[in-house]
């Protein structure tokens, strides 16, 4: 008999342990599929948008700036010159720092067409010169405005978020200056933006995310089946224990 009971003790052992395994099985796994890994944000069109954006006006806009400086027939066209010049060389270095966090590769180069708004300026004198350099500036920093109240409402990334509210303070107080020499032509200006009725073309284009969550995510359902498995086999295994005592 003294046999015939170490065996019932040493199966009874066995399968106690299994069923501790199972009620782990139980607490953990239904668990797992229902936790979700951190999601990791990366930069999306819209993003990207604003930091070229912000990086090519700084390319061509200081420059015009240092021009206007120098060859501005005005008193105050010279001033918003040095001043815009001054202001986007901070920008710049803003841009370039974000940039540098997020991995991003920016522009080194204007635009063939920022490049003709320069050498457009550069083959102009006098009073000619200062009305371009207002008109091509002023119609700049508007269209590069609604982008940024875009990008800042719909962006995830925090340092995008920074560099928008940055780069709103810039383009505002550049606008203001530029309309304070009295030479915007407010009927040229290009009209309102605004998309269709029914349309967020705009803040779609802003929010469509491109980029992808970061971790491994693993089904549910296929949790469940493993889980179900598991239970299986292990109800499975009790019964030929206690079927052999």
């Amino acid at each position: 008999m003294a046999p015939l009971e170490s065996v019932r003790r040493r199966l009874a052992h066995r399968v106690i342990l299994l069923l501790v395994a199972l009620a782990a099985g139980i607490g953990v796994l239904p668990g797992a599929a229902l936790a979700a890994p951190n999601p990791v944000v990366q930069l999306n069109a819209a993003d990207m948008t604003l930091l070229n954006g912000v990086r090519l006006a700084g390319l061509w806009e200081m420059p015009a700036g240092q021009m206007a400086a120098e060859k501005g027939q005005s008193k105050r066209v010279r001033e918003i010159g040095a001043e815009i010049a001054r202001q986007h060389g901070i920008l710049d270095q803003l841009v370039v720092e974000a940039a540098n966090k997020l991995g991003a590769t920016l522009p080194t180069t204007p635009t063939t067409q920022q490049q003709g708004w320069l050498t457009e300026m550069q083959n102009a004198t006098g009073a000619q010169f200062d009305q371009i350099f207002v008109t091509r500036l002023r119609v700049a920093h508007g269209n590069i405005f609604p982008v940024i109240g875009a990008v800042r409402a719909s962006t995830r990334d925090p340092i995008v978020r920074k560099l928008a509210d940055q780069t709103n303070t810039f383009v505002t107080n550049h606008m203001l200056m530029l309309e304070s020499t009295g030479l915007v032509r407010w009927q040229q200006l290009p009209p309102p933006a605004m998309p269709p009725a029914q349309s967020d073309s705009l803040i779609a284009a802003a929010g469509a995310n491109v980029g992808s969550t970061g971790g491994t995510q693993i089904s549910t359902t296929l949790v469940w089946a493993v889980f179900l498995l598991a239970l299986a086999t292990g109800g499975y295994a009790t019964w030929r224990l206690l079927r052999r005592t």
